[in-house]
């Protein structure tokens, strides 16, 4: 009775991407012809994977739920990093939301491989993927191991990892709303971890009341989403390293003194 959030709270929406993408831009005009023409290959595809984010913003934005949204958060154990699109809290789950905005048309086979199907001069052509799936199963196994080790005694942390399952659910957003989708023959445990950007509120309300799990109230929601809010680390990567090579000869001294 005292919970009055109607709608969806981003409590972090910047990414990593438009950070890097604006490094690149600064350093574009400073490159010879041919790491011009590697900078912009990595421009497109940096403003492609932004536009799909951008995608799945739209839709949680939009959504009418309450619920908090973590945006690009990145998760180190040791040896072991996650860097994750989305993390989305509502009353009873949590989505970790891996989002592809993938050129072409996604098939899933029987035995769960990602085949892309493009047309390339007339002619389509076909190729394996890394599964996104498996890619963000990965994502929630360093979720569960920070998380319960982020917890101040052994009770706490065996709870953390017993029941980690019934309130975390991993899916992958496919964000081009041109790609066509075709799971046909894909397990049913592997259908539903793939849906398209426009499925993905429906997907959400779905689990919601499929789950068992009690309602949280608006704080524990909140200090849900905050716990890892704080467990998220700032990168601290020299975007323009892979460029130097490029550098005009008398544009480098400018470019070394620039903050990374």
């Amino acid at each position: 009775m005292f919970n009055s959030l109607k709608s969806p709270i981003f409590l972090k929406s910047t990414s990593n991407a438009e950070l890097q993408l604006q490094k690149l831009y600064e350093i574009e005009p400073k490159l010879n012809p041919e790491g011009k023409a590697l900078i912009q290959q990595d421009i497109k595809f940096l403003e492609y994977g932004i536009a799909g984010e951008k995608n799945v913003a739209f839709e949680l934005k939009n959504s009418g739920m309450p619920m908090y949204i973590l945006h690009d958060i990145y998760l180190t154990d040791g040896d072991l990093s996650a860097q994750i699109d989305y993390m989305v809290f509502t009353r009873k789950l949590c989505f970790v939301i891996e989002c592809k905005n993938l050129f072409g048309n996604i098939e899933i086979n029987s035995t769960g491989d990602f085949i892309r199907s493009m047309s390339v001069g007339g002619k389509i052509r076909k190729e394996g993927i890394y599964s996104p799936i498996t890619q963000n199963e990965r994502h929630l196994q360093v979720i569960k191991k920070v998380k319960a080790e982020s917890r101040n005694n052994f009770l706490t942390k065996f709870l953390t990892e017993r029941y980690f399952d019934s309130f975390y659910h991993s899916v992958v957003v496919l964000a081009n709303p041109r790609t066509i989708l075709n799971a046909k023959y894909a397990k049913k445990e592997v259908k539903q971890k793939v849906i398209r950007a426009d499925q993905l509120i429906s997907y959400i309300k779905e689990a919601n009341s499929q789950s068992k799990e009690s309602n949280s109230s608006d704080n524990n929601m909140k200090e849900w989403a905050d716990s890892f809010l704080q467990l998220h680390k700032e990168q601290t990567c020299d975007y323009t390293a892979k460029y130097e090579k490029y550098y005009i000869a008398n544009q480098t001294s400018t470019v070394a003194s620039d903050p990374v």
